[in-house]
C-alpha cells in the first residue's frame, strides 16, 4: 500500500518535471538510530540521499549498508509516512550541466558498495548518509553543502543519545571527529526547497 502511494508519487513528480539529477531528498528514517540522530541535530530529517535520473527511472544513491541505489519510490515509502522533502543547489541550471552529473557519479561509484559508518567518521572507509553527500558534491562542484561539525557540537544529553553513544564508542567518544549532519546539509543556504509533501 505504501509503495504504490509512493510510486504514483513519483509518477506526479516526473510529470510535473520536478526533480532533477542531483536533487537531495530527506526524510524521518525509521531505523533504530534515528531517533538518536534526530534529539542530537534538533532536526526531523535523520536520512538523506542524492536524486539520479536514469532513463525515465529516478533512483536514490545513498549510503545505507551498504552504500547503494535506490528505486526513488521504494525509499519514499522506507520513511516514516511516506514524507519526503527535496531540495536542490539555487544554481543547479549552471552548476549541474551533465559533465558534472557524470562527475558526481564517478566520485559516488568510488563509494559504492562500501559499508554503512555506524561510527560517522570522516574517512572514506565507511561512509553514512549525509557523508556522502557532501563528499560527492565537494568533491565534483567544489561546492561544500552543510557546515562541517564536530561530534562535540550536537546535544548528547538526552538518554537515547547517550545510549547509541555508549553502544557505538563505548566511553571513547571522538568528541573532535568532523562531522556532516543530515541537519546542516538541509539548513544549508545554498539550497532552496523543491517540493515536500
Amino acid at each position: 500500500h505504501r509503495l504504490e502511494n509512493a510510486r504514483t508519487e513519483v509518477k506526479k513528480l516526473a510529470d510535473q518535471d520536478e526533480i532533477k539529477n542531483g536533487d537531495l531528498i530527506f526524510q524521518t528514517s525509521l531505523s533504530p538510530q534515528s531517533n538518536a540522530i534526530q534529539l542530537a541535530t534538533k532536526s526531523k530529517y535523520s536520512h538523506c540521499g542524492l536524486i539520479y535520473k536514469d532513463g525515465n527511472n529516478f533512483y536514490v544513491f545513498e549510503a545505507v549498508q551498504p552504500v547503494k541505489r535506490t528505486p526513488l519510490d521504494k525509499w519514499i515509502a522506507r520513511g516514516q509516512d511516506g514524507k519526503y522533502v527535496i531540495k536542490r543547489l539555487k544554481n543547479a541550471d549552471q552548476v549541474l550541466t551533465p559533465t558534472t552529473i557524470a562527475k558526481m557519479k564517478q566520485v559516488g561509484d568510488e563509494f559504492r558498495g562500501k559499508n554503512y559508518d555506524l561510527t560517522f567518521e570522516w574517512s572514506d572507509n565507511k561512509i553514512y548518509c549525509s557523508e556522502l553527500i557532501w563528499k560527492i558534491y565537494q568533491r565534483a562542484t567544489g561546492i561544500e553543502i552543510g557546515k562541517l561539525e564536530k561530534l562535540s557540537d550536537f546535544d548528547l544529553t538526552n538518554e537515547a543519545v547517550k545510549k547509541i553513544m555508549k553502544e557505538r564508542y563505548g566511553d571513547n567518544i571522538p568528541a573532535e571527529e568532523i562531522v556532516i549532519s543530515p541537519a546542516s546539509i538541509f539548513d544549508s543556504e545554498l539550497l532552496t526547497t523543491v517540493k515536500s509533501n
